[in-house]
């Protein structure tokens, strides 16, 4: 396969390329977060912003995750935002980091994508979990089943339907092979479509991406201290298949640049104390920097807080990069993904634009 740039294949609609002096690709997750004073719009707009940035910058993909009943996060409708960002960009890849595969019939997700796909072709990933983005009540109302460890379990049973049905290909006799995804691949063979990634925070997608032979993303961001063990078990369970010939695994890591490490420390303070507040059933608006700062938190509060906050590389703009050149070297990763949570879409978006400087992207 002829190749071009620092190691990717042409047209390789997964591979990525490293700039500048990235050791690998960098790619963004998306959050989209809403802090006090500001509004869902505004985070949307930071969005946009920040996908073109991305694109002119180099970074590889622009992901958006979706997450329910999450004040603090606009993301609940991934395919909706995909569609407005594809209207604004014209090069970098865009995808869901993830679409919750359990929380939908595989044919309306199939038929989201095929529409990115018709709309921006050739630059949609399509990244499935099998968690729910939620709590269980809100997992519940979306599934209308309390039954959710069962849509879990049947995790692979979802994914090969909803592979078969962007590939248009159920064999005679199914009960779906008069059944099309539309757009699709019905309406032409020349028709592309995502490709298929599989997200996950432990050891069961790595498996089966590897298995499968699919591309692996892992949440090292919230999840870290199974990143090697999962990455080791996708690498080592691998079969090459007409998608890849060899592991290929991206690790999402939460990152924050800003001028100086006060400032820095500042922002993801504010991150922490929101995710604190979820974890313990309050979730609201991530908070803005003076409330963090301000906040009483007790011991087990304080423990948490100092615990989220060692998987966040930040600080300025150098010790960032030096931060991500050793995650990269300590993993083995081929890509990273880089999530930011602050408070002011502004900082979000500074973010990445001096991460980008500093490794003259």
């Amino acid at each position: 396969m002829a190749r071009e740039g620092r190691g990717r294949p042409v047209n390789d609609p997964i591979r990525g390329e490293a700039k500048g002096t990235a050791p690998v690709p960098l790619s963004v997750l998306d959050l989209a977060t809403v802090g006090e004073g500001f509004t869902a719009t505004d985070a949307l707009k930071a969005s946009v912003e920040l996908a073109g940035l991305a694109e002119r910058k180099g970074f590889t993909r622009y992901w958006v995750a979706e997450h329910h009943s999450m004040p603090g996060v606009a993301s609940s409708s991934p395919a909706v935002i995909l569609a407005h960002l594809a209207a604004h960009t014209e090069r970098i890849r865009l995808g869901s980091g993830g679409v919750m595969l359990p929380n939908h019939a595989p044919l309306v997700i199939a038929e989201q994508f095929g529409t990115l796909e018709a709309l921006a072709p050739g630059r949609i990933d399509l990244g499935l979990g099998r968690a729910p983005g939620t709590d269980g009540a809100t997992a519940a109302a979306l599934r209308r089943t309390e039954r959710l460890r069962e849509g879990a379990d049947e995790f692979p049973q979802q994914l090969a339907e909803l592979t078969r049905f962007l590939d248009d290909d159920f064999p005679d006799g199914h009960r779906y092979a008069r059944i099309h995804a539309v757009p699709g691949k019905v309406q032409s063979a020349e028709v592309g479509r995502p490709p298929v990634w599989l997200l996950g925070s432990s050891g069961f997608s790595a498996q089966l991406a590897g298995q499968l032979g699919l591309p692996f993303a892992f949440a090292h961001h919230f999840s870290a201290a199974n990143t090697i063990p999962a990455l080791e078990l996708y690498r080592e369970t691998f079969r090459p298949s007409e998608v890849l010939d060899e592991p290929y695994a991206l690790i999402g890591a939460a990152a924050l640049a800003a001028e100086d490490e006060k400032e820095a420390r500042r922002q993801v303070l504010s991150g922490a104390l929101s995710m604190l507040r979820l974890r313990t059933g309050r979730p609201g608006l991530v908070p803005t920097p003076e409330e963090a700062e301000a906040y009483p938190f007790s011991a087990a509060e304080r423990e948490f807080v100092d615990s989220w906050l060692a998987n966040i590389t930040y600080g300025t703009p150098d010790a960032v990069r030096e931060g991500l050149d050793a995650l990269v070297k300590r993993t083995g990763a081929d890509e990273l993904m880089l999530t930011a949570q602050a408070h002011s879409p502004s900082a979000r978006v500074r973010s990445y634009e001096l991460i980008s400087e500093a490794y003259t992207l």
